[in-house]
């Protein structure tokens, strides 16, 4: 079984590429330090829950989904992984006008 600070170290990779940023960019943006995330991102430590947490919200996603092993997200391909994760972090505003055009293109292949 893989260890969790290796499957952490996997997941925060995986949405680095999705949403295609740098360490350095995270970094700044979320007042984390370089070296320690580099410990995160290289499987030697475990972020604390706080950290997950903002890490969670910065991609868009649950906690859970950082600190869990997947199960191939029902095979998605990387821009369909992209949209949700935009999707997620996007406003109400967004999210609601992305829900109706989607109800539309329901009802109009009906």
């Amino acid at each position: 079984m893989i260890e969790n600070k290796e499957v952490m170290a996997r997941n925060i990779r995986h949405y680095m590429q999705i949403k295609n940023v740098s360490a350095a960019e995270i970094c700044k943006e979320l007042g984390f330090r370089q070296n320690t995330f580099s410990c995160w991102i290289n499987a030697k430590y475990y972020p604390r829950i706080d950290k997950i947490e903002q890490m969670a919200n910065y991609f868009g996603i649950s906690k859970s989904a950082l600190v869990e092993e997947s199960v191939d997200d029902f095979d998605l391909s990387d821009s369909e992984r992209k949209m949700i994760i935009e999707f997620r972090s996007s406003d109400a505003v967004t999210r609601d006008a992305i829900k109706r055009l989607l109800s539309y293109s329901k009802r109009s292949q009906s």
